[in-house]
């Protein structure tokens, strides 16, 4: 039905910059809040930024005034722009949204596979 892909993950050195895409696609659909979540190895996953449709933003403390998140509501697309990169953000990052899908209408949270990102010392 609806699909949650992600891209731009990689490797990078800390203070480095990177910046991660997820694209929605499917039919007779629209999002919600988006987000971008993050799971780093023996941790729980743990919310990074959200918006909402209208574009509210929301961070975690520890990626505040470093991470940006954005969207595109006609091209149904979430961006995070990641700077000043610390070994601490090594995760494998996940896309996630609301989703209302239409005909019959019903909600849904719908994940991306993840992408990971590598952040050198």
């Amino acid at each position: 039905q609806v699909q949650l892909v992600e891209s731009g993950g990689g490797l990078a050195q800390a203070g480095g910059s990177l910046r991660l895409s997820c694209a929605a696609s499917g039919t007779s659909f629209s999002l919600n809040t988006m987000g971008w979540y993050r799971q780093a190895p023996g941790k729980q996953r743990e919310m990074v930024a959200t918006i909402t449709r209208d574009g509210r933003t929301n961070y975690a403390d520890s990626v505040k005034g470093r991470f940006t998140i954005s969207r595109d509501n006609a091209k149904k697309t979430v961006t995070l722009q990641m700077n000043s990169l610390k070994p601490d953000d090594t995760a494998v990052y996940y896309c996630n949204s609301g989703v209302v899908v239409l005909f019959p209408t019903k909600l849904l949270e719908v994940w991306g596979q993840g992408t990971l990102v590598t952040v050198s010392s």
